[in-house]
């Protein structure tokens, strides 16, 4: 057995335990939930006979918290794609607006950072690229563990700031633009084919906020898929083979995005009432001033605190537009305008 085998069938291996865990995740809290409904039926039973205020008040309890995870697994049988239950990449962009929108980028990356927290998620920077002043240009983060991708891949859109913004002196209100984009991370035993001609790679020196840091190496590293004309960079590792394979592997989940976006386009053609996910859509609007409000546009769903959101508090987004949708309204994304 050569190295390439080895690796493939470890690589082969990790896929089938995730998807084992992934089918865990369904069946131990589906035993358990019957477990319990059918303790509380005989406890209730039991009380009809004997009345207990004590007993009475826990079996309360009880059923409040099997109703609680009872939801919790409905919403969970909404996640049905074959890539819900992957890791995801999420990219995040600023748009136009210099300083005032790369600030609202790096505020939404420390939403996403904080909703990954509260879920027990894996969180890696797999790319960044600092702003001149303030925020960020855009950042690729990978967000590891069951279902990620499932759930964040109803947040692939444009989110709009309003608010009066820290940068102008004449305390203004601005509008600012970010975009969102969610890839699923995909196992290297699907077959996408990626041929070292259909490659140019660029090297170049790390970017950062200046000064004694700033790297004196070309360790970043940019791809570019010709016949795609897909561009994936990394310059987050010191090492420059380190942030070739991690560009290598952006690129092959934006190639295996835009194949599954080919599929998704025949299905959605036939669907009027889906429309697919670009740079130009919004999603929500963040209002700062002069009320505060977080109003998503799909599902018409308005939370108006603002903060708590900014928090992390996004699973009510996440389960409206996965109720509405039925799961299959996010999965496609413009992986081109997103590359």
């Amino acid at each position: 057995m050569g190295a390439t085998d080895f690796w493939n069938d470890q690589e082969h291996a990790q896929s089938v335990v995730q998807q084992v865990k992934a089918l865990k995740i369904w069946v131990d809290p589906f035993h358990s939930l019957v477990a319990r409904a059918r303790s509380g039926r005989e406890l209730a039973d039991l009380l009809d006979l004997e009345p207990d205020v004590e007993m009475d008040a826990e079996l309360e309890t009880e059923i409040g918290r099997i109703g609680l995870e009872l939801e919790e697994f409905r919403l969970r049988s909404l996640l049905s794609h074959p890539d819900d239950f992957r890791d995801a990449q999420l990219e995040i962009s600023a748009g136009a607006g210099g300083t005032e929108a790369q600030d609202w980028a790096q505020m939404l990356m420390r939403m996403y950072t904080r909703w990954a927290e509260r879920k027990g998620y894996a969180i890696e920077i797999v790319d960044l690229s600092e702003g001149e002043e303030a925020g960020i240009k855009g950042a690729v983060l990978e967000i590891k563990g069951l279902y990620a991708y499932g759930y964040l891949k109803a947040e692939s859109g444009v989110h709009r700031l309003v608010r009066i913004s820290p940068f102008d002196a004449q305390a203004r209100r601005h509008t600012s633009f970010a975009s969102v984009f969610i890839y699923p991370v995909v196992d290297t035993d699907i077959n996408i084919e990626i041929r070292d001609e259909d490659l140019r790679i660029d090297v170049y020196r790390a970017s950062g906020a200046g000064g004694q840091h700033v790297n004196k190496t070309s360790s970043a590293v940019r791809i570019t898929h010709l016949p795609s004309g897909v561009v994936t960079a990394s310059q987050a590792q010191r090492s420059q083979g380190k942030n070739k394979a991690t560009a290598m592997k952006m690129l092959k989940n934006r190639l295996y995005q835009i194949e599954l976006n080919k599929q998704l386009a025949k299905k959605a053609e036939m669907d009027a009432n889906k429309s697919d996910v670009s740079f130009g859509s919004q999603i929500r609007s963040y209002v700062f001033q002069p009320y505060t409000m977080v109003n998503d546009h799909r599902t018409g769903l308005k939370i108006p605190d603002v903060q708590k959101v900014m928090d992390g508090g996004i699973d009510p987004f996440i389960e409206a537009f996965l109720k509405e949708t039925g799961g299959e309204g996010a999965g496609l994304v413009d992986a081109e305008a997103g590359s």
